[in-house]
């Protein structure tokens, strides 16, 4: 092993079972934390790296998230894509890859915890009303509540995930 391939796979260790989100945005590691809200109060171990470097980004460099015994469900995956539209999901089982996918921003997310940048807006009521976005345009990133129809842009949902 190459002295720079035994630095890298040292800077995070494999994990038994659970998921490994690769690819993300460099600086958004601790969104997706929020995101799937793991406060590290779980038990599970959570390895974070920020800023390794990528060969895939055109950044060059990338962020990766691994969460032992735990696999995320779709809602979580759509909104890791709406912040890091690059991110790869794979799900580990006994130390092997058993599924390894491409995140992609859905048309509609639902039930999501962005809220809205609406005050006024149902969703940020005490109603129990799940909130419903619509992807408006990919590039710049662009979503739509589709209650109040309020346009949210990449920034309003970073500042406004719960």
């Amino acid at each position: 092993m190459v002295q720079n391939d035994l630095e890298e796979s040292l800077r995070i260790r494999k994990i038994k079972e659970g998921t490994v989100i690769d690819h993300i945005n460099p600086g958004n590691a601790l969104y997706v934390l929020r995101i799937l809200k793991i406060t590290g109060k779980e038990g599970n171990i959570i390895s974070v790296a920020m800023n390794v470097p990528s060969g895939k980004l055109e950044t060059g460099y990338k962020d990766v998230v691994k969460i032992e015994n735990r696999e995320l469900d779709p809602n979580e995956i759509n909104v890791i894509a709406l912040i890091s539209p690059e991110a790869t999901i794979s799900i580990i089982r006994n130390m092997n890859v058993v599924s390894k996918k491409r995140v992609e921003l859905p048309d509609e997310i639902t039930d999501v915890n962005i809220k809205c940048i609406n005050p006024n807006c149902i969703t940020n009521s005490n109603e129990p009303v799940k909130t419903h976005y619509k992807l408006k345009r990919k590039n710049p990133l662009e979503i739509e509540c589709m209650y109040c129809n309020k346009t949210m842009s990449y920034n309003d949902i970073i500042n406004n995930l719960t």
